[in-house]
């Protein structure tokens, strides 16, 4: 039918956009365990996460297809993937997977790609001059290897040390 039809165009849509998983074992290899740098194993942990929600996502959209194409059965879970893609929303299986966000299906899909994106340029080129902080699967682990960094460098216990804010002018003149 003419919605399956849809449903199944839009799976292949999303599944087409989705970037690779990382390969977690060059990216070990590149960024090794160290004491020195705690970033190595933060941005490790991140591409394991984002692996699983990758995982997630591409195995639903692939069996949703498949089921809309009667190859498999259509299973409850799948109806809810399907009727919350034709609602544009984010199905509950992938929140489930994925990092807090409030964003509808077409904005959730292109961030999780400029996630992806972020953590790709940061395997290929080095860790980035500035970090996108919100772009984190999990937020606190870089704040805290941040931290561990700065205390193993400066040699002071890391429960001495905190991070200081200044709340800025935004204003051109």
């Amino acid at each position: 039918d003419a919605g399956g039809a849809s449903l199944a165009a839009l799976a292949s849509d999303i599944l087409a956009k989705l970037p690779s998983s990382f390969k977690v074992d060059d990216v070990k290899a590149k960024y090794p365990v160290r004491h020195d740098q705690s970033m190595n194993t933060v941005l490790v942990q991140e591409c394991i996460r984002f692996n699983r929600l990758l995982s997630v996502v591409r195995s639903s959209l692939t069996a949703l297809s498949d089921a809309v194409q009667g190859l498999v059965v259509m299973t409850a879970a799948l109806e809810t993937v399907g009727a919350a893609l034709q609602a544009n929303r984010v199905p509950p299986s992938w929140h489930a997977a994925a990092y807090p966000s409030l964003k509808p299906l077409g904005s959730w899909v292109a961030d999780l790609c400029e996630r992806i994106d972020f953590l790709n340029r940061w395997v290929a080129d080095g860790p980035p001059a500035s970090f996108w902080l919100s772009g984190f699967f999990f937020t606190q682990a870089f704040l805290t290897g941040t931290l561990q960094n700065f205390a193993r460098k400066t040699r002071l216990p890391i429960d001495t040390i905190e991070f200081e804010f200044e709340v800025m002018s935004n204003h051109a003149g």
